[in-house]
């Protein structure tokens, strides 16, 4: 019996590690909608890429950057939020606890 819970914890941590692995490796894209701004976090919330079209460099339109920038990134961690309880979701399933 105890054997059994030993094996489950086991492959309870061995599954967390590859859970981590993944969400390290997910990449999540988001742009704003006129697509001059792109956001790209992984899985753990940490921004990957950033790009912005020279235009809003260029535009003097700070304001207008700012409130989009702050958008586009609030879009981003709603979106990697989403994927991130799904994946949880699924591996709670295979590990048999039950789903969020």
């Amino acid at each position: 019996m105890a054997f059994e819970k030993f094996k489950k914890l086991y492959e309870l941590q061995k599954k967390a590690k590859q859970v981590q692995r993944d969400l390290r490796d997910l990449l999540i894209e988001t742009k704003s909608t006129d697509g001059k701004i792109k956001i790209v976090l992984n899985g753990e919330f940490k921004v990957e890429e950033v790009v912005v079209d020279e235009e809003y460099l260029r535009s003097g339109q700070k304001e207008e950057f700012e409130a989009l920038l702050k958008k586009v990134l609030q879009d981003a961690i709603s979106k990697t939020q989403k994927v991130v309880a799904e994946r949880a979701k699924e591996v709670m399933g295979e590990i048999g606890l039950p789903g969020i």
